[in-house]
């Protein structure tokens, strides 16, 4: 069977992962002069009430050694390592490097571009399709179908995380520290900075964007829509309504950011994010 591995952009802690069918290597976050592997050794609440005591959060890509055991106790199995998107993160890089530190010359790194919700999908499918029987290249292939799928937009509440975090275009930036409106970022073309979609004057309106977007993407029934949140359950709601109403047919699903995304993205922040069900 081909083993499926992946790291916590995928919104599953080590424990969730195994639990099912694949194993995940976590991001860190350091806050208060301490370290934590996400979702394992620290949850959001924790991780938003400590932001709130005034510390300020880094976070980093999985640790190398983390990545190689995690090879390692695949034993000689092929493998096949679905990253986040290179560019927003160095976990790419490092799931690359990690392979030239174990013995087993059958792991496949997928930089999949995206993160989160369709980055969760992606593996959900191909863990399903690994435990059916699939082979490796037959994973490939629907995992490089939904790639060409996935669309993600960002709502941010604080730009001051964003920026910090470098990935925001110069543009992009310049606006952010000026605008009280409600921005919605999207992915550039390579998928490795956030660019500027629109400026809208209200959440309702940033959404009603969004929704525009998505029917020119395509979605309808077949697709699912993620509403991710950083501790923002109200607006997550909200958004989840009116998108239930302009997508009546798609599946939609509500999940909290982890502590690595809420540091990049800012307390407050909600993201809409798509990928269709092939």
């Amino acid at each position: 069977m081909v083993r499926i591995v992946a790291d916590t952009s995928t919104m599953y802690s080590t424990a969730q992962a195994r639990e099912a069918g694949f194993d995940v290597a976590p991001l860190s976050v350091t806050i208060a002069g301490k370290s934590y592997k996400e979702l394992d050794e620290i949850q959001l609440d924790e991780f938003v009430r400590i932001i709130g005591q005034g510390h300020m959060p880094v976070s980093s890509q999985p640790a190398l050694g983390d990545v190689i055991a995690m090879y390692e106790g695949c034993g000689n199995d092929e493998v096949i390592n679905l990253s986040m998107a290179d560019g927003l993160s160095g976990t790419y890089s490092t799931a690359v490097a990690a392979v030239q530190n174990v013995e087993n010359d059958k792991i496949d790194v997928v930089n999949t571009g995206t993160l989160c919700g369709p980055h969760r999908y992606m593996v959900e499918v191909a863990t399903k399709m690994a435990h059916a029987g699939a082979t490796k290249q037959e994973i490939l292939n629907r995992v490089h179908a939904l790639m060409d799928t996935d669309l993600s937009f960002l709502i941010p509440s604080d730009f001051d995380y964003l920026r910090r975090g470098g990935r925001l275009s110069p543009l992009v930036s310049l606006v952010g520290k000026t605008i009280k409106l409600a921005p919605v970022l999207t992915q550039s073309k390579d998928g490795r900075q956030l660019v500027m979609s629109t400026v809208s004057r209200s959440f309702k309106l940033a959404i009603k964007h969004v929704a525009k977007e998505l029917h020119a993407w395509g979605v309808e029934k077949g697709w699912r829509i993620y509403v991710v949140h950083a501790a923002a359950p109200g607006l997550a709601e909200s958004a989840r309504a009116q998108l239930i109403e302009a997508f009546p047919e798609a599946t939609l699903e509500i999940l909290p950011l982890t502590p690595v995304f809420t540091t990049q993205g800012g307390p407050g922040c909600v993201a809409i994010q798509v990928v269709k069900e092939i």
